[in-house]
């Protein structure tokens, strides 16, 4: 036989209150005398109540859930974001409800309504391009949106981020001043906002006040298109580059190595994610160190005030990165 779960009437009855007092009690309201509000907790504490967090979010209207929504679920540099969301969440006592956008049969639209659909108080959205169904399901809710790592001029969404632009001509910069001469920039999708709007920009502006050539490759995700994308940039001349994603850059550099080049002698290589992964290859790879778990964890901070609906001084927040130079460049 289970045991009877206590219950809030349990509670009222024992602490000889009424069960308004209670919920009271358990939400943290002020107003209620000190005497009465410490007989409950006693009570409280000698049944072993739980707070029925369902219930409570009916009263409320609210269901202490918050939705986060990841394109990869093993990428370390989501996992790292990740880590922040949940501990903010954790210290404010929301529960996190994780989708992943990879490989779905739905479209990003139903894959995000199903979520709304879950009542969630909030979404933090992580992925490196804010796709236009994405952006059209978040404007048909009033759910509060803000985004981790990456940044929408459409709707003008809550975002924390670093300072793109800034960033990559600080690393193109210490690829010239190491002597390199034909410098690429390697990306994934060319259209998310990131990279049109401050990656491309920096770099082309780059190019143009050294008069130097472009040579610009999209569509490298992973550590395979890396490591094929290597015999193209040696003919086309490429001897420093700035790739995107962690796993792209051990591509390309496991592709250089194998190939007999010397690193950095021969070719340079600068990682603007800089998660574990930079660090434990060899040679170390020089990085753009990103404060992934800062980025996570402010942007569960201000959702958190979104949905209380306190007062948010600035919706776009830059947090400071740090270029770390490693063996992968000659200026270390």
């Amino acid at each position: 036989m289970h045991k009877q779960e206590v219950t809030i009437y349990d509670v009222a009855r024992e602490a000889k209150v009424s069960m308004a007092t209670v919920s009271r009690v358990v939400n943290g309201n002020s107003n209620v005398r000190k005497e009465t509000r410490e007989r409950v907790e006693e009570v409280i504490k000698r049944l072993h109540y739980q707070p029925n967090a369902v219930a409570q979010g009916l009263a409320s209207k609210r269901t202490t859930t918050v939705g986060l929504i990841v394109p990869e679920l093993t990428n370390l540099y989501f996992a790292e974001l990740s880590k922040g969301i949940d501990d903010i969440a954790l210290l404010y006592k929301y529960n996190i409800i994780i989708t992943s956008i990879e490989n779905r049969l739905m479209k990003e639209d139903q894959v995000i309504q199903g979520l709304l659909n879950k009542q969630v108080d909030g979404v933090i959205y992580m992925s490196n391009k804010l796709t236009d169904e994405a952006a059209e399901a978040f404007k048909r809710t009033s759910t509060p949106v803000v985004l981790a790592g990456t940044k929408d001029n459409r709707l003008d969404f809550p975002s924390v981020t670093i300072n793109y632009h800034k960033a990559d001509t600080e690393a193109l910069n210490l690829l010239l001043n190491d002597g390199k001469k034909n410098l690429g920039l390697v990306l994934g999708d060319a259209e998310a906002v990131v990279n049109s709007e401050h990656r491309i920009p920096a770099y082309r502006e780059f190019l143009a006040d050294h008069d130097m050539e472009e040579h610009l490759y999209t569509g490298v995700y992973d550590y395979s298109d890396g490591y094929n994308l290597y015999p193209k940039l040696i003919k086309d001349g490429v001897d420093g580059i700035i790739v995107t994603g962690d796993n792209s850059s051990v591509g390309i550099l496991n592709a250089a190595v194998d190939s007999g080049a010397k690193v950095p002698e021969d070719f340079e290589i600068i990682t603007a994610s800089a998660t574990q992964i930079a660090s434990v290859v060899r040679p170390a790879l020089t990085a753009v160190k990103q404060p992934l778990y800062d980025i996570g964890a402010v942007a569960m901070r201000m959702l958190t005030k979104l949905m209380n609906n306190e007062e948010v001084e600035d919706l776009h927040i830059e947090l400071p990165y740090e270029l770390v130079k490693k063996q992968s460049t000659i200026n270390r």
